[in-house]
């Protein structure tokens, strides 16, 4: 018998994501051994500038921009925006002082994970549910029994589907609250 969505999809997403949280840790920390703390302030202006780039994939998909492929976009914007965000985090570190950096950084971490549940767990978490229901369709159960069995998975998959509608309205408010962070530093620093 198959693994579940949970064991075989969702933990390995909660352990891959939590990976890109840890790099950003570990990466602040070789810059406080080293000295060069410094370093985490350009990271910023970098990640926000890594981000921005990755936007030409929507761009692509509203036909703004006509150069490349949507799929080629679609995998520089996933690579770009993971980038940029461990950038960002590193810029973070754990010196802010304030409501608003705190707060576009849980934006970020939100919309990371968003972004992240459309690209590689939905898919596979799909995959994975169908993948069940055919084994339990071959092993002769009924209908009921199999929408019994899989029944939390379903709803999680059910879930999972509701990304989009999210992922959007997120990434407007993490830019907004990283252009007032901007602004911000620009006017009082």
């Amino acid at each position: 018998m198959r693994k579940s969505v949970v064991l075989r999809d969702i933990i390995p997403f909660v352990i891959w994501f939590s990976a890109m949280i840890f790099i950003a840790i570990l990466i602040d920390v070789i810059l406080h051994y080293f000295d060069i703390v410094f370093i985490g302030r350009y990271l910023g202006f970098l990640g926000t500038l890594t981000i921005l780039i990755s936007f030409l994939y929507s761009l692509k998909k509203r036909k703004i921009i006509q150069f490349s492929s949507p799929k080629v976009l679609l995998d520089l914007h996933e690579y770009l925006a993971i980038s940029g965000s461990v950038m960002i985090l590193v810029h973070a570190g754990i010196h802010i002082h304030s409501i608003l950096p705190w707060l576009a950084i849980l934006m970020l971490l939100i919309n990371v994970s968003s972004g992240l549940v459309g690209k590689y767990l939905l898919s596979q978490a799909n995959k994975t549910l169908k993948e069940r229901k055919l084994n339990f369709e071959n092993s002769g159960k009924t209908e009921d029994e199999i929408s019994k069995a899989i029944f939390w998975d379903a709803t999680a998959v059910d879930r999972m589907k509701k990304w989009r509608k999210t992922h959007l309205p997120i990434t407007y408010f993490l830019g907004l609250l990283s252009l007032i962070h901007i602004v911000s530093v620009l006017l009082f620093n």
